[in-house]
């Protein structure tokens, strides 16, 4: 009798430890399953911000200078550029569209000279087309960005110590990181427009003449201006799970079954 006294409160002792264990698991965690997947399509959202973003800022698709066609001449020139290269093509006239005034786009086959921009290591301006850009515009405009990436690194990973250890409080730093990385990055591609006009108009009194430019923005400014607009998207979808669920719950009540 003694021992099968001692033996049921040895399993009893055992239960009420698995049990608060269990429950103290469920207390860290916080977060219902239904509130989790809500977090993981805000983070889904964000995530195709932050490719885009990172696609925008690695590539030199920013903006293309056109030249005019020349008459009597096969080839022409062209140039496309970014935050940290600049790339010149001379392309055949052959190959341009036959209702285009100037040679482009930049994404036709030519012989391409890349080369990265050189105020980000001795200071030097560069040269396209006989003008000279204005490194401060570039380089604040490619630090503003750098810090938009990081802040954006910042809030993916405070959402995934949301999902991992519960920590809700980390989805108000996660959208406010979100949303700040989003205006950094249209900041940014604002700074680098204020670029590209002060590269035309910096133009150098040195022969050869500097030829006519035309100018369009391209795919990697587009594909920034997306990631800037999804990201701020996604820091209001954090914003909105931050809130309390009274305010929602009084707009749109639940269906309840009906008094008989």
């Amino acid at each position: 009798m003694m021992w099968s006294n001692f033996f049921l409160q040895e399993e009893n002792r055992r239960r009420g430890a698995a049990g608060r264990r269990r429950a103290h698991g469920q207390g860290r965690s916080g977060l219902t399953p239904e509130r989790e997947g809500k977090v993981k399509l805000a983070l889904l959202l964000a995530a195709v911000g932050a490719t885009l973003a990172v696609l925008s800022v690695g590539t030199e698709f920013w903006v293309e200078l056109n030249t005019y066609k020349a008459n009597g001449s096969a080839v022409c020139e062209a140039a496309h550029l970014g935050l940290w290269k600049v790339c010149t093509k001379r392309l055949w006239q052959a190959d341009v569209p036959a209702d285009r005034d100037t040679c482009g786009p930049a994404e036709l086959p030519g012989e391409a000279n890349c080369t990265y921009f050189k105020f980000f290591t001795t200071g030097e301006n560069a040269r396209i087309f006989q003008r000279t850009t204005k490194k401060e515009v570039n380089l604040a405009a490619a630090v503003i960005a750098v810090l938009g990436l990081a802040v954006m690194a910042l809030g993916c990973l405070c959402i995934i110590m949301v999902l991992s250890k519960g920590a809700e409080f980390l989805l108000r730093v996660g959208a406010v990181c979100f949303g700040l990385s989003g205006l950094l990055l249209l900041v940014s591609l604002e700074v680098f427009r204020h670029s590209v006009r002060a590269l035309l108009q910096r133009v150098s009194p040195e022969p050869p003449p500097a030829p006519r430019l035309t100018y369009e923005y391209s795919w990697s400014l587009g594909c920034g201006v997306g990631a800037g607009l999804i990201l701020l998207l996604g820091a209001g979808c954090f914003l909105l799970l931050t809130l309390p669920s009274w305010p929602w719950g009084s707009l749109c009540p639940k269906r309840g079954h009906r008094a008989t």
